[in-house]
C-alpha cells in the first residue's frame, strides 16, 4: 500500500496542516479520528490494516486530516466564542483548501466519503450535512451531535451553523439539500455498551430528526457488548463501508 505524507500551509488557519494519503486509487475517504487526535491516529490505532482491503482493491483512497481539537471543542478553560470561531475556520479549511487538494492528488473531482469515530463522528455529520455538495456518503460511529458537552448553553450564529441536532432540526421540509442528502449513503451507529450512553442518547436524537425530514439513514445500534472502543470501531467501519460503496 503506498501510503504518503503532506505538511503544506493553510492560510485560513496560519499554520502547517498535517495530513497522510493512503492507496492511489479509488473513492476518496477522509477518516477523522477520536476526540484530542491527529491524523496518525487511523494508521497507529490499527484502523487503516483494518480496511487494508479496501485500499489495496482500489475501492477507497484513504486521507486522515488533523483537527485542532485542543484548541476548540475540548478547549473548555477558553471563552466559547473564541473556540468556536476557530473551529469555524477548520471547517473551511476542510471545505475550501483541503477538499481542492484531495481532488488534485486523487486525481478525482468525485464526492468525499467522510468517516469519524467518537468526536470525529460530529466532526464528519457537521461536514456531510453542511455540505452534501461536497461530501457524497457519510459513516458516523459513537458519535455525539448535539454542542452542549462541548460549549455549554452557549449558542451564536456560527456554534449553530456547527451544531447538527439544531440546524437539522430546523430544516424546511422542502430544503433543497433533502433530496441531495438522499442521493448518499448514511451510515450512523452506536453500540450500547461500556462509555456510550450520551452517543446512545445523542444518535437516538439524530434518528428521530433524520426521520421526520424523510432524510434516509441506515441508524444501526449494536449490542450490550459494543463499547466505545477501536475494537468496535474497526468491526463497524468494515461493516459500513461495504454498503457506504454499494452500487
Amino acid at each position: 500500500m503506498k501510503i504518503k505524507y503532506y505538511q503544506e500551509y493553510s492560510p485560513l488557519l496560519g499554520r502547517d496542516m498535517e495530513f497522510k494519503v493512503y492507496g492511489t486509487s479509488g473513492r476518496p475517504l477522509i477518516g477523522l479520528p477520536c476526540g484530542n487526535g491527529r491524523f496518525y491516529d487511523w494508521e497507529n490505532f490499527g484502523m487503516i490494516d483494518n480496511i487494508s482491503h479496501w485500499i489495496r482493491d482500489g475501492k477507497i483512497q484513504v486521507i486522515t486530516p488533523d483537527t485542532i481539537d485542543t484548541e476548540t471543542v475540548t478547549a473548555h478553560q477558553e471563552a466559547p466564542a473564541g473556540r468556536v470561531a476557530l473551529y469555524e475556520k477548520w471547517f473551511q479549511y476542510i471545505t475550501t483548501e483541503l477538499v481542492p487538494r484531495i481532488h488534485e492528488i486523487c486525481g478525482s473531482e468525485e464526492k468525499i466519503i467522510v468517516a469519524g469515530i467518537a468526536m470525529g463522528a460530529y466532526h464528519a455529520a457537521n461536514l456531510f450535512f453542511r455540505r452534501p455538495d461536497l461530501f457524497g456518503g457519510l459513516i458516523a460511529l459513537s458519535g455525539t451531535y448535539d454542542t452542549q458537552n462541548l460549549y455549554g448553553s452557549y449558542m451564536d450564529d456560527t456554534l449553530y451553523m456547527n451544531a447538527p441536532l439544531n440546524s437539522l432540526a430546523n430544516l424546511p421540509a422542502d430544503h433543497k439539500y433533502i433530496p441531495v442528502f438522499n442521493k448518499s449513503r448514511i451510515a450512523i451507529c452506536v453500540g450500547q455498551g461500556d462509555w456510550e450512553d450520551d452517543a446512545l442518547a445523542s444518535t437516538r436524537r439524530l434518528q428521530k430528526i433524520l426521520q421526520d425530514k424523510g432524510i434516509r439513514a441506515w441508524v444501526d445500534y449494536w449490542g450490550y457488548d459494543s463499547a466505545h472502543h477501536w475494537y468496535w470501531w474497526k468491526q463497524q467501519m468494515n461493516y459500513f463501508l461495504d454498503y457506504v460503496l454499494r452500487e
